[in-house]
């Protein structure tokens, strides 16, 4: 194996380094800030991107592991990044402030985070991890002066709420809300593939590439919707590594910025290019989508300068589709982002969606199983506790939240890709769950997503009867 010497050296502004040596400077640490970073290989220098989390330097994970001659995989559901390095593997999770190598845990100075696309991991550190599985000796890295901030006025971007909210932040990082929209100088650090013909250059934007699907806006802001071989074949769907059809052969300009960013405007055209409909503050839905223009308050601290709304209606404005009295459907799912229209429906349409969730994480990993649906249902939690479903792991959302909804691809005629928010089960094995025309929801869940999306070679008779002692 080659030797490579890698230092890592970050520079400091002259009169803020001189500052601290003549005064002993021992302030508070800035949470996050940009860096500029240079790796030196075998002599030679590579400019890095990078932050500070607390005077701890950080640098891209891929480009790290590129320096050592490494290759790196990224896991988009579980959001963890695994190096191979020599003979050792290397496991990055996000959000956690630790590495495992080969099986045994080391602990990292700052959690590993998800910035701007890219996984960002603490470069002493990991340098230093890197450096013994590549027989290297580690380099040093020291904090960098901040570069300037490219928020609109008034809006002071994610990653500055980070500064004093980490948590939040690492939890929110690694969540959906980000990923409505990516540049693609951020989004290609993650291994999605392209449209046939197309290569990054040809790419402005990323819409999604989290969970469910990606779809890709060309060098003019507009939505890609043919490849190489002509229309259609645009839309990646993550679950089955296969592409299928979006509006395959139109003309589409980007005009989804009102819920896929942070600040937006219907005013211009983002970045100068013609197919965006309007610009924005900040790509994707970042914390000021919710809690407003956070500029002053990031300043002052006052949280009288901040908005926080727990409403469900909140949600509501991006979690909706059409009439807020009609639950869209189509080819035997309820489309996507209609959570609002499904909540507002079922018989918890007085709660909020924070009543369970946690907004700033993931929506799998804010709730708990019968912890949330147990507060309020007491007595159905207990009861239902020693039947023979609870003891085999089935939880309350198993059943009364199947995925009843599409967002990319289904994989069965009764199971989609995202759960419903109806909650009430229609016991009736004759009910239909959908209109005549199928073209909406009922206010309930029929058996056949209740039940058969995991009895499949049972019939709705069965099910309604066993439906009749579940609790």
């Amino acid at each position: 194996m080659r030797r490579l010497l890698v230092m890592l050296l970050v520079f400091l502004s002259a009169g803020l380094l001189a500052a601290a040596v003549l005064s002993g400077f021992s302030g508070p640490a800035t949470a996050a800030t940009d860096t500029t970073v240079a790796v030196m290989v075998a002599g030679q220098p590579v400019q890095l991107a990078g932050t500070t989390v607390n005077g701890q330097a950080m640098v891209g994970l891929r480009d790290l592991v590129r320096a050592y001659g490494g290759t790196i995989a990224w896991d988009h559901r579980n959001k963890v990044a695994t190096v191979k390095l020599g003979s050792q593997t290397i496991i990055f999770p996000a959000g956690q402030a630790r590495a495992v190598v080969d099986g045994k845990e080391t602990a990292l100075p700052v959690s590993t985070r998800v910035s701007k696309g890219r996984t960002m991991v603490a470069a002493e550190a990991a340098a230093g991890i890197m450096a013994a599985a590549a027989g290297t000796p580690p380099g040093r890295a020291s904090p960098a002066a901040p570069a300037a901030s490219a928020a609109r006025p008034g809006y002071a971007g994610s990653e500055t709420c980070g500064k004093c909210h980490a948590d939040i932040y690492n939890d929110y990082i690694v969540s959906g809300h980000p990923w409505k929209l990516r540049p693609a100088a951020e989004a290609h650090y993650n291994p999605l593939p392209l449209p046939k013909g197309y290569t990054w250059d040809d790419i402005s934007y990323v819409i999604g590439g989290y969970k469910w699907k990606a779809r890709y806006m060309d060098k003019t802001g507009k939505i890609i919707t043919a490849n190489a071989d002509g229309p259609g074949k645009n839309q990646y769907n993550l679950a089955t590594g296969k592409w299928s059809d979006y509006e395959a052969g139109k003309d589409k300009p980007y005009d989804c910025g009102n819920c896929h960013t942070t600040g937006y405007t219907k005013d211009g055209h983002q970045d100068g290019l013609p197919g965006i409909i309007g610009t924005w503050a900040e790509p994707g839905i970042g914390c000021e989508a919710c809690h407003g223009p956070g500029a002053e308050h990031a300043r002052t601290a006052d949280k009288a300068k901040i908005k926080v709304d727990t409403s469900s209606a909140l949600c509501g404005q991006c979690h909706i589709r059409g009439s807020k009295d009609t639950i869209p459907a189509k080819n035997g799912f309820i489309e996507h982002h209609e959570q609002y229209n499904e909540l507002l429906a079922s018989p918890h349409a007085a709660l909020s969606c924070v009543t369970c969730h946690n907004p700033h994480k993931k929506a799998e990993l804010s709730i708990k199983p019968q912890g949330e649906c147990g507060s309020c249902h007491s007595a159905v939690a207990r009861a239902y506790a020693d039947k023979p479903m609870a003891k085999m792991g089935v939880t309350c959302v198993d059943c009364h939240m199947p995925a009843a909804t599409k967002s990319a691809v289904n994989s069965g005629p009764n199971r989609g890709d995202v759960k419903t928010h109806l909650f009430k089960i229609n016991t009736d094995p004759a009910a239909s769950m959908f209109s005549k025309d199928g073209k909406s929801a009922k206010g309930f869940v029929t058996l056949n997503f209740a039940c058969l999306s995991c009895h499949q070679d049972k019939d709705a008779n069965w099910a309604a009867q066993k439906a009749a002692g579940v609790h």
